[in-house]
Formats: C-alpha cells, structure tokens, sequence
C-alpha cells in the first residue's frame, strides 16, 4: 500500500468517532465481537456493528466465523495492523 492510500484509510478511520472506537479497541484485543466492544465503550451493538462492516468493507478487518449470524468474531487484516499502527501514539 503506498504511503498515501494510509493516510486516506487514517483520515476516514477518525472522520467518525465509532470506527475510531473499534481500532483503539482492536489494538487491546486479537479477535473482537461487536458486543464486546460496544459494552466496553458504551455504545449500542447495532453502532459498533456498523463499523465492524464499514472497517470490514475497506479491507482493514475479516471475519473469523463468516458462517455465524450472530457472535461474529473479527480480527484485523495486514492492511488494518499498518493503519493501527499510524493511528497509535497520534489519535489512539
């Protein structure tokens, strides 16, 4: 990925507070689900549901049980660890 397609996926992440969220708690955790998250931030399921699909669909996060309807259980991508990664220290 070059240095500029990062620092795109960077000012996405942090133009809304939930995906932000769901990267600071990616960085505690290897595998996340979204009511794991949304109970530590105190935000609804259905919000931390909709960033896990946001991150999902921009390649930063894959599901590890796609199979499940329900409990899915998400981790971070390579692409994902390299976002993370300039998030921290800065935003996170």
């Amino acid at each position: 990925m070059t240095e500029n397609s990062i620092d795109e996926l960077i000012k996405w992440v942090i133009s809304v507070d939930r995906r932000l969220i769901l990267m600071e708690s990616m960085k505690r955790h290897t595998a996340v689900r979204a009511s794991d998250i949304a109970h530590e931030a105190s935000r609804s399921t259905q919000n931390i549901s909709r960033a896990l699909k946001e991150l999902e669909d921009m390649g930063l996060i894959e599901c590890l049980t796609p199979e499940k309807t329900t409990w899915k259980k998400y981790m971070l991508t390579d692409k994902g660890k390299e976002v993370l990664e300039k998030l921290e220290g800065k935003y996170l």
